[in-house]
């Protein structure tokens, strides 16, 4: 009797929201949609940010408190530097031919990639369903993405 192998699945938790940090987690979900394997991204917190449609196109590249950041934490807290800094990684994404958050959720639904956003983060930041870009399936609680998310790898940006 043959056996099927079983599907691949990566279940991506996007807790972040500055443009810097949600973008490894949509490069992993296309990466794996691209590669065959199930993809699905829960945004939490912050990384509601990432599918909330008046911020989706907004987003910015945090410099305080980032370690790995070139600059000094005294000049990234001036007013601008982070919208600064955000131009500058957008312009570096133009050159490399990389879509933008929202054509990257797009991208990735296309490719049968799942969105949810967190039901409790979504209560604590008073933020409905409707605020969401369209791409986002539905609104779950953490149980439900446990279930989702069985046998998946799963990784927390």
């Amino acid at each position: 009797m043959q056996t099927q192998e079983a599907q691949r699945k990566v279940a991506i938790i996007v807790s972040k929201g500055g443009l810097d940090e949600v973008y490894p987690a949509l490069i992993l979900g296309n990466a794996a949609r691209m590669s065959g394997i199930e993809a699905v991204l829960f945004f939490t917190f912050y990384g509601l940010d990432a599918v909330t449609d008046k911020k989706v196109d907004h987003l910015h590249v945090n410099l305080v408190g980032n370690p790995a950041s070139p600059i000094p934490t005294m000049i990234g807290g001036l007013p601008g530097m982070e919208n600064l800094a955000a131009s500058m990684m957008k312009k570096q994404m133009e050159d490399l031919d990389l879509p933008g958050v929202r054509e990257m959720m797009e991208m990735l639904t296309d490719a049968g990639a799942e969105l949810y956003g967190c039901q409790l983060a979504m209560d604590m930041m008073k933020i409905d369903q409707k605020d969401l870009i369209p791409q986002v399936a539905d609104v779950i609680t953490a149980g439900d993405f446990y279930e989702m998310a069985d046998g998946a790898q799963i990784i927390f940006t």
